[in-house]
């Protein structure tokens, strides 16, 4: 059985690649989901301990399993399920893992994947239309500024899938402003691919430097790790003062390891596209229901053509809204939101429920607020307590009470503030082994 087969009707002509699935009618890609579902069920029970196991337990046929809908009668996968039985969900004995890699553990310790060659050549693809949907080209020169090393998937999936696209690849690595623009100087690159607090360093770097920056060879950049955009698609705090300041064409990209699949904005910048040939995606409430049109839900996905580790109905933790109109660049398929919260990180205070991004998008309005970490707890009566330690530069004697009339303005509540150097929390953000900074730290009593 060949789980990991990419489409047939797929090529490459001068660079540019053309899913022809991705262009389908809304019936015609249902019809692909529930062939390909058919062959990764069948996968599943023959080669996952995981879900042989899950299957008995819950009396599961799946011959009864026909279309997308059928998929209820499947338990969801959590990152619990991930962690307790990490090794009964690999389908492949060892000598057919040619890579492990590691979640960056954001939200508790790291889960480990095993990747086949099949694995990586369908990563591969993933990237290569991903950026491609990104306006990209084999005429391209890419600036990676992420890295590829430590275990980390994403690294290595955009080196992968640019050298799939034709396109040059300049492995930088994270930090290391001088070195940026030193590379930037000598090899003229087209595109960076970078976190977005990072360009921030980047153009204060060259500032400082009298670098002409709003000139150099780079006019596009695909952001990752962190939102660019509002809910209604346009650019939020963070967004504006990087174009605010450098003539360059942000997209954002939206990925993790546990889907090994990205949902990447074409020009349009109207949300992440969806790959159906990669995924089968469902947005669910906390009853694990699906929500209705419109409505906010928890992003679940079924993984499509994966050897080592296929996940069936996997809770990613975050939260979206699905979009179904066609897109203006003449693709048919879902489009996702920006992402509006991690589950996990909601928080009660004072009556008010928000998202850390809500937090982020008023800090980033502030010129003299350079990096920040956002801290929550349980304080003595048992509800959540949000402090944030902003690294200032040439902060005003009553930046207390300006930030706190700042988060009431947007989020009718205000926070905690303790004054720091930005050199202090750049040290907390990036501790040894860091693959991503750190900017929400949940110190909450978990029951």
């Amino acid at each position: 059985m060949k789980i990991g087969c990419l489409p047939k009707d797929t090529r490459f002509d001068m660079g540019i690649f053309t899913p022809g699935i991705e262009t389908k009618t809304a019936e015609e890609i249902r019809k692909f989901q529930e062939q390909k579902l058919e062959t990764l069920l069948a996968y599943v029970q023959e080669h996952s301990a995981f879900y042989q196991s899950r299957f008995k337990e819950k009396g599961i046929d799946i011959r009864q399993i026909k279309t997308l809908d059928d998929l209820a009668m499947i338990p969801v996968t959590t990152k619990d399920d991930l962690h307790h039985h990490n090794n009964e969900l690999i389908c492949v004995s060892p000598d057919k893992i040619i890579d492990y890699v590691t979640t960056s553990g954001t939200m508790g310790d790291p889960l480990t994947f095993a990747l086949t060659d099949a694995d990586l050549e369908r990563l591969a693809y993933n990237e290569c239309i991903s950026l491609d949907c990104a306006g990209g080209s084999k005429h391209d020169i890419y600036q990676l500024m992420t890295t590829i090393d430590r275990r980390f998937m994403a690294g290595m999936a955009y080196f992968l899938g640019l050298r799939k696209m034709g396109a040059g690849v300049v492995r930088v690595g994270n930090g290391m402003p001088e070195f940026q623009w030193d590379t930037i100087r000598r090899l003229n690159p087209t595109v960076a691919i970078a976190v977005p607090s990072f360009l921030i360093k980047l153009i204060e770097f060259a500032e400082q430097q009298g670098i002409d920056y709003k000139n150099c060879s780079i006019k596009k950049i695909v952001c990752i790790g962190e939102p660019i955009r509002n809910e209604d698609f346009s650019l939020n705090t963070l967004g504006r003062r990087i174009t605010g300041q450098w003539p360059v064409t942000l997209f954002s990209t939206y990925a993790s390891t546990e889907m090994g699949a990205a949902f990447t904005e074409c020009e349009a910048g109207r949300g992440g596209h969806h790959h159906p040939e990669l995924l089968i995606t469902e947005f669910l409430d906390d009853q694990d229901q699906p929500v209705r049109p419109g409505e906010a839900g928890e992003l679940t996905v079924t993984t499509l053509g994966v050897e080592g580790m296929p996940l069936i109905r996997f809770k990613t933790g975050d939260i979206c809204k699905a979009h179904y109109e066609p897109c203006s660049c003449g693709r048919t398929t879902m489009r996702i939101s920006p992402i509006l919260g991690r589950k996990q990180q909601m928080i009660k205070f004072k009556g008010t429920s928000l998202y850390p991004p809500a937090l982020y998008d008023v800090l980033n309005t502030i010129p003299y607020i350079k990096n920040f970490i956002v801290e929550v707890f349980t304080n003595d009566i048992g509800t959540d307590e949000i402090t944030i330690t902003i690294g200032a530069v040439n902060a005003p004697d009553n930046f207390d009470k300006e930030l706190k009339d700042h988060f009431r303005a947007r989020l009718r509540v205000a926070p905690g503030i303790i004054l720091d150097t930005p050199e202090n929390i750049a040290k907390k953000q990036f501790p040894e082994m860091s693959r991503k900074p750190i900017t929400f730290i949940d110190r909450r009593v978990k029951l």
